[in-house]
């Protein structure tokens, strides 16, 4: 049989993640059949096994790319500044603007981290924990240094990132704001929030 068009080694698992990150965002994990990925890269539903053991396994690898890429930029981003308020406000921006350039990550990883089998969810919750410790570190070094009131980081922590993820949710490139007004307008009520 000749080769279809997805099926050369390293591109077709490329081409598998990429079309599984479509197909999810737009059915759902759920609904996602190997055939439908398979149909959508050009190859033999068989040859899906080839790249990934399950859909288990193909949607904790979507999560952990997502997760070690979201820590590796804010490990990478400079300029976050020294203090408290100056890294909170980084934090804000870069949170936002991450989210909204990867929208399809950031709906498969929020959305579907019900979908993994209990193994699989454990490693992924690990990294997810792993980057709001960089926003728990920031809310303590604030308490410590006075310029924010004495709150339950780990509780302050989900209640920012929340919103922060939510934007990617609603935003619309063509709306009435840009993304660094809206980044702006974030930044204000996080810093209103917590400095109160």
């Amino acid at each position: 049989m000749a080769r279809t068009k997805g099926s050369v080694g390293a591109d077709t698992k490329t081409a598998i993640y990429a079309a599984a990150k479509k197909l999810i965002e737009a059915k759902g994990f759920e609904a996602m059949t190997l055939r439908q990925l398979a149909a959508e890269v050009g190859v033999q539903p068989g040859s899906v096994y080839r790249y990934v053991e399950s859909k288990d396994e193909l949607l904790q690898a979507l999560m952990n790319q997502h997760m070690i890429s979201l820590i590796e930029n804010w490990e990478k981003l400079e300029g976050k500044g020294d203090d408290p308020v100056s890294r909170l406000k980084a934090f804000v921006a870069f949170h936002i603007r991450y989210h909204i350039e990867r929208r399809a990550d950031v709906v498969i990883a929020n959305l579907e981290l019900r979908s993994l089998g209990e193994d699989y969810r454990a490693d992924v919750v690990t990294k997810r924990s792993q980057y709001e410790a960089n926003l728990r570190n920031i809310l303590s070094d604030g308490v410590r240094a006075e310029v924010f009131p004495k709150v339950d980081q780990e509780v302050a922590a989900y209640a920012i990132i929340a919103m922060l993820t939510g934007v990617c949710f609603w935003y619309r490139p063509d709306g009435r704001l840009s993304i660094d007004e809206i980044i702006e307008v974030h930044q204000k009520l996080v810093l209103q929030g917590v400095v109160g």
